[in-house]
């Protein structure tokens, strides 16, 4: 009765209120630099993920992430076998992630040596660059239409093809017409397989890509455009098919094929789904900098 009583009297309410306001006052007591180092610490995990995406070893990110997880609910629900064994796993997962992201460290300290680092937090691509690799890729296919000459060309998106470009030959070459054709002419050596665009530059050639097992796809359709399919199922890449047999032009998004289009029509599906994003990331890379600019003059 006394506690019911003491719960209910006013200066118990009063003090409690105290605590409250004083307690939101802390937490509105933030500087300017906080908010932008915040904003710099969330960008950088932000790229590093996409720098993880970019390989095999995204996986195995998941995979830690699922084992931490399995280690909390076992701790709160005091498993103490299981726990001591995640505990264990933990406490040499230091030593075992040096080992198996040795590719991807070792990748990033070498930017950090030759002090490129713009590459680690460059926007995924000037989209004046895929503009370049757009108009390279129309005047290309308009050409290959003419000549019957098959090709599959592919736009990474915002997922990264990393296992893709492994069954490939890099490239990294400025996107032109004539490159495009070259790659794509009968008697080279990598005009089977499909071509990778990566921000706006030809990253891989002789790529191989999984086949769309749908049942609905035409069945005059060769092996091209259904791989074409296929990776557009699997990926928000946009993929672009010359077909050897018609020479019709023909664009794969979503697991959707859209057929015999024209030069012109190519060119404004391509700038619909790639350009606007570029501007948007860019745009957004603007803001973060102008952020840390009016920091750093405080």
């Amino acid at each position: 009765m006394e506690q019911l009583q003491r719960l209910l009297s006013t200066d118990f309410f009063n003090i409690r209120w105290s605590e409250l306001v004083s307690g939101l006052r802390s937490l509105t007591i933030i500087s300017f630099a906080d908010v932008v180092d915040i904003l710099l610490v969330a960008y950088i995990i932000y790229r590093l993920m996409k720098l993880l995406k970019d390989t095999s070893a995204e996986r195995l990110v998941k995979g830690i992430i699922v084992l931490a997880a399995a280690f909390l609910l076992t701790t709160a629900l005091q498993l103490s076998t299981i726990s001591f064994i995640l505990r264990a796993v933990f406490t040499y997962a230091p030593f075992f992630l040096v080992i198996v992201f040795q590719p991807e460290l070792r990748r990033l300290l070498e930017q950090v040596g030759k002090g490129n680092l713009s590459r680690l937090f460059s926007s995924a691509g000037d989209p004046d660059m895929v503009q370049e690799a757009i108009d390279a890729t129309v005047s290309a296919c308009a050409d290959m239409s003419r000549t019957r000459t098959g090709a599959l060309i592919v736009f990474e998106h915002r997922e990264r093809l990393g296992e893709i470009v492994a069954t490939g030959t890099k490239v990294d070459a400025v996107a032109t017409p004539e490159l495009i054709k070259n790659i794509f002419f009968k008697n080279s050596p990598l005009h089977d397989g499909a071509m990778i665009m990566r921000e706006g530059r030809v990253h891989a050639a002789g790529c191989v890509l999984p086949l769309s097992g749908s049942q609905n796809l035409s069945r005059d359709l060769g092996t091209r455009h259904r791989a074409a399919v296929g990776m557009s199922e699997t990926s928000d890449s946009v993929l672009v098919v010359v077909s050897e047999e018609t020479g019709a032009i023909s664009v794969a998004i979503g697991g959707m094929l859209k057929r015999h289009l024209s030069a012109e029509v190519l060119q404004k599906v391509l700038e619909a789904e790639l350009i606007d994003d570029a501007k948007l990331e860019k745009s957004r890379l603007a803001a973060l900098r102008n952020i840390w600019k009016g920091g750093a003059g405080k």
